[in-house]
């Protein structure tokens, strides 16, 4: 297949495709005579594979390990939970993070009139304390 044809298949771009080779999460296609990359249903597997581990918050450094892992069948599936539990542990923090920055901004917009005077509440929130 070629890359254009695998980008379809897995949801993953055509630069992204290449950035996974030139950082080595997925092996250099094989080159066709006409210079084409060349990918093969194990590549688009791989593709599809990272794409999920993306789609779920993992950075490229724990797709790497949970690439390794996933190609190691005498693994022990502690290490795969581990790996979840900690992405899902950091996805709680930043959840909670987004919900305070939720908070603090419906609270400044509940301070502001929204009408044509000057005076705005949540640039003087933004400004921060003078000092």
């Amino acid at each position: 297949m070629k890359i254009g044809q695998v980008s379809a298949a897995t949801g993953v771009s055509q630069r992204m495709i290449r950035h996974y080779e030139k950082i080595g999460l997925i092996p250099r296609a094989s080159r066709r005579d006409s210079g084409y990359r060349d990918y093969d249903a194990r590549d688009v597997n791989t593709l599809g594979f990272i794409r999920r581990a993306r789609d779920l918050g993992f950075p490229i450094e724990e797709i790497g390990q949970l690439l390794a892992l996933w190609h190691d069948r005498g693994r022990a599936s502690s290490e795969v939970k581990s790996l979840a539990l900690a992405r899902a542990a950091e996805l709680k923090r930043k959840a909670a993070q987004l919900d305070e920055m939720r908070k603090a901004l419906e609270h400044l917009a509940s301070s502001c009139h929204g009408d044509d005077r000057p005076d705005c509440p949540i640039l003087v929130g933004l400004e921060g304390p003078s000092g």
